[in-house]
This record gives structure tokens, C-alpha cells and sequence, in this order.
């Protein structure tokens, strides 16, 4: 496994330009919120995008659907990434994983490191990514829309 502050940047490319659909486990409703930019910013840049909130199920949010838990997207999702603390990591990537087919990657959020998380993901085959936030990578690697 590589160290979470060691990815590289053809890596992190590679997996933002893999990447289409996008479960965005955490999301908030408040405009404040790094979750909520973030959302924005992932369905401006051409992503499909979908929250996952038990709180929000059923509302939209920048008119995208809100879910109340990774198993009730009725659709395949490429990347899963969690706008929630390190330790509520697992348990989304537990939920990750229970999904046929399951996402390509997980990433977790800047501030998000949960080694034992990302060492299950891997060793199911799923590229973890920890400590990073893809607004900040595309913008930062000037990627274009997909």
C-alpha cells in the first residue's frame, strides 16, 4: 500500500479520469460546508454525482439525488468518497464492499486517514486514496471536465 501522503500525481489522475459516478458519503445540505462546494463542484466538473446522507434521503441537493446509504444508489458507482471522521471510514468502506459491483476506488477526504480502511479496500482490489480532497486535485492538476 502506498503511504496516503506519498500518491502520485499521475496516479491521482489516472483515477479522476477513470472515474464517472461518485457517492459522496457525508454530504450536507448547508451551503457552508466543504461537503456541499465539494458535490457542486464534482457535478460542474461533469461528474454523476450522488449524495449519501440518512438525514437528507430524498432531497436533492444542486439537483442531485440524495441517498440514505450506499446500498440504495440504484446504480453502479465508480468512486466512493467520504466526507466523514477517520474512524467512520471503515464502516463506509464495510458498506463499499457489500456493493456488486463493487466501486473502483474510495477516497477519503483531507483529514481522513484510516490505514486499516484502505488496507481492506486494496486487498479487495479497490484503490484507496487518503488525506485528499478531488476539488483540490482536479484544480490543482488543471484537469478537464469528463
Amino acid at each position: 500500500m502506498i503511504p496516503h501522503n506519498a500518491v502520485a500525481d499521475d496516479d491521482i489522475r489516472a483515477i479522476l479520469r477513470s472515474v464517472r459516478t461518485i457517492a459522496l458519503v457525508g454530504l450536507s445540505a448547508n451551503p457552508g460546508r466543504d461537503s456541499h462546494v465539494v458535490f457542486g463542484f464534482l457535478l460542474r466538473h461533469g461528474y454523476r454525482a450522488v449524495g449519501v446522507n440518512p438525514g437528507l434521503a430524498g432531497q436533492t441537493i444542486h439537483d442531485a439525488p440524495v441517498y440514505g446509504r450506499l446500498a440504495d444508489v440504484p446504480f453502479a458507482i465508480d468512486m466512493v468518497d467520504i466526507f466523514r471522521n477517520s474512524q467512520a471510514a471503515g464502516s463506509v468502506v464495510d458498506e463499499a464492499l457489500a456493493l456488486r459491483p463493487r466501486p473502483k476506488v474510495i477516497w477519503m477526504q483531507l483529514g481522513v486517514v484510516n490505514d486499516a480502511a484502505a488496507a481492506k479496500a486494496n486487498a479487495a482490489g479497490i484503490t484507496a486514496v487518503m488525506d485528499r480532497c478531488p476539488k483540490i486535485e482536479i484544480t490543482r492538476l488543471s484537469l478537464p471536465p469528463v
